[in-house]
């Protein structure tokens, strides 16, 4: 049997009061844990296409998808994190550089300051940056910026082709791109992202 809470060490580790939030008594593993909130991130998925359109750069719906993405498995999802983290803002100023965030980005969008892609992975990273709740931020921002490239027109992005819930070199270079829009450089991740 796997910890349940183990997690690569990039990753957001969940206090024991966030712990507390785990829903579902049936998740006893790590396998579990990822088969549930894969399960919960799907039904958001098609939430989210059955919607009508809506503003995707509105604080109710960043909070709403990520609700939608694991409210099934967590208590505390949908909820902005009340405890510092290895990554992320002081949770005080969550709601403000959020607020800033997306009119930074409806601000982009208006004036065609960037190309479609670069505006969708600029508010990724932001999201990453901010890191608003407890944990599934990543997951999180790379459906955030999918459903903003498909509204601007273009296709949902690849993320490097698999999955980076696990610890390994596709979560390397993801990790690695992200380090490098710190500083402004979001080549790398564009090059991630579509390929």
């Amino acid at each position: 049997m796997t910890d349940l809470f183990a997690q690569p060490d990039d990753a957001t580790p969940l206090d024991a009061e966030e712990r507390e939030g785990l829903l579902q008594t049936w998740i006893t593993t790590r396998a579990d844990l990822n088969e549930a909130e894969q399960a919960n991130i799907d039904a958001a998925v098609a939430w989210v296409a059955r919607r009508r359109k809506a503003d995707l750069l509105t604080d109710g719906f960043v909070f709403e998808l990520h609700r939608r993405m694991f409210g099934d498995v967590w208590a505390w999802a949908g909820s902005t994190r009340r405890t510092g983290k290895n990554i992320g803002i002081d949770p005080r100023q969550i709601h403000v550089q959020l607020g800033g965030l997306l009119r930074d980005c409806r601000f982009w969008i208006d004036n065609g300051s960037f190309s479609p892609d670069v505006i969708a992975l600029r508010l990724h990273h932001g999201l990453v940056a901010i890191h608003p709740f407890p944990n599934g931020n990543g997951r999180h921002a790379r459906l955030l910026a999918d459903l903003l490239i498909t509204e601007l027109g273009g296709q949902p992005f690849s993320w490097g082709g698999g999955t980076l819930r696990d610890v390994g070199s596709l979560r390397g270079e993801y990790v690695a791109a992200l380090r490098e829009a710190d500083n402004h450089d979001f080549a790398h991740l564009l090059a991630f992202a579509r390929s």
